[in-house]
């Protein structure tokens, strides 16, 4: 039987349970690891989602995943390799009753790391259109409970949108970070030049 498809209201304990899993991911990628984000709809505070923990660790080599496929089976996973995306290493958890995916990629592949990122954070600060995207997500379940490909057919245009929108506003504050540190740089090394010459005088 197909799985499910359900939208539920935003559950708290879904950081909690990003953060538990984290830790065993962390283990076991062991050094090659240089960082694990919670990603998708259930890292947005108060957004709607399959409640589907998504997680996506960052590793310097990819290669070298596959030697601990054994020990992600170990804690329940099943190994499906890129999945799809290409230099991915997708690794799904609770068979029909699917509790977590992992979405792993060589940090080298900021293309596939920065989207992902990008649309959270986007959506963790617009709320209008995290709203809209519920309301979206609500309707597709509703009309296709049995059918993951319809579903995700049916929001395949709205996400690439999302994407675009998200690594422009992304690019936008990163630019602004950049701004806010370059002028407090500025600003401490003249207010430093002015001590100095203020002790010359």
């Amino acid at each position: 039987m197909a799985r499910k498809i359900e939208v539920v209201d935003y559950r708290p304990e879904w950081e909690t349970m990003f953060k538990e899993e984290s830790k065993k991911i962390k283990k076991i990628l062991g050094k090659n690891c240089v960082g694990v984000y919670h990603i998708g709809s259930t890292s947005v505070k108060g957004l709607p989602a399959k409640p589907i923990i998504d997680i996506m660790p960052v590793v310097k080599d990819i290669s070298l995943v596959d030697a601990h496929n054994s020990e992600f089976e170990a804690l329940g996973y099943e190994c499906r390799g890129e999945f799809g995306i290409p230099g991915r290493r997708f690794y799904a958890k609770g068979g029909d009753n699917r509790t977590h995916h992992i979405h792993i990629f060589e940090q080298s592949n900021q293309t596939d790391i920065q989207r992902h990122i990008a649309v959270r954070d986007y959506l963790n600060a617009h709320s209008d259109t995290a709203a809209e995207y519920a309301a979206l997500k609500k309707k597709l379940a509703a009309e296709f409970p049995f059918d993951n490909d319809g579903y995700c057919d049916g929001k395949e245009e709205y996400m690439k949108s999302l994407e675009e929108k998200a690594l422009h506003w992304q690019e936008k504050q990163n630019r602004i970070s950049l701004g806010i540190s370059l002028d407090l740089m500025f600003g401490i090394a003249f207010g430093s030049s002015g001590k100095d010459n203020s002790r010359q005088k």
